[in-house]
């Protein structure tokens, strides 16, 4: 089993300046702009990715 994936960039300012915060898993702290955040996995979609299909010009 492997680890799960860590964030690259801040969902707020955009830096990488991230480590793990004490609070509990997901759990990160940016320390460009001094946020916390939490990332979590909801769940695959029933549905799928659908694309539009417009078969033609939209005038």
């Amino acid at each position: 089993m492997s680890e799960r994936a860590a964030p690259f960039h801040c969902p707020y300012c955009g830096d990488e300046d991230l480590r793990p915060n004490e609070t509990g898993h997901g759990a990160w702290e940016c320390g460009a702009c001094n946020r916390a955040f939490q990332l979590k996995f909801l769940g695959l979609l029933s549905r799928g990715l659908q694309q539009a299909d417009d078969g033609g010009d939209r005038t």
